[in-house]
């Protein structure tokens, strides 16, 4: 499945985005925990394997690489899991190499999923992702409406964005 992602530092926009017909889906807590294979570095390749927990739920997530360089557009492939996986990737050899840890805030407006994410370290972040590479337009487009200038857009990962800060 293709991920089509922009993400922008912002302040809370909640309000604007229910002014705008956005309906609240609802707020989860997250913990990503990121895994690096001993036989390459996926920061090179610009690939991600994580385990997400939500709620008491667990899910194993594979990125591929970006494919565009004005917004995150890349494959990813998600799962349902259990948290032993974590183990079981450990056993395998797999090293932990980041933990990010988020509130998040769901919405969805014009068949887009809007998050407003409170990232621990890092402050706090809207990502409007849809699943058609032909939104994209209409991704930059809600941007705008919210006041929030494409120049500030980022296709880098909350790991990314972490590691520059230390």
């Amino acid at each position: 499945m293709l991920e089509v992602e922009v993400k922008a530092p912002c302040r809370d926009l909640e309000e604007r985005l229910i002014e705008m017909g956005a309906k609240k889906v609802g707020t989860e807590k997250h913990e990503d925990i990121y895994f690096n294979p001993t036989h390459r570095d996926f920061r090179e390749s610009d690939e991600a394997l994580r385990v997400r927990s939500v709620d008491g739920k667990y899910f194993l997530t594979y990125k591929g690489p970006r494919i565009d360089s004005e917004m995150k557009i890349r494959e990813e492939i998600e799962i349902p899991t259990e948290p032993e996986i974590i183990e079981i990737l450990r056993s395998l050899g797999f090293k932990d190499t980041a933990v990010v840890r988020k509130r998040r805030k769901i919405f969805r407006l014009k068949n887009l999923i809007v998050n407003l994410d409170q990232v621990e370290n890092l402050g706090n972040f809207i990502e409007i992702e849809s699943r058609n590479y032909r939104d994209r337009d209409k991704l930059f487009e809600i941007l705008e409406e919210l006041g929030i200038d494409r120049e500030k857009s980022t296709t880098k990962s909350y790991v990314e964005l972490l590691e520059e800060k230390r």
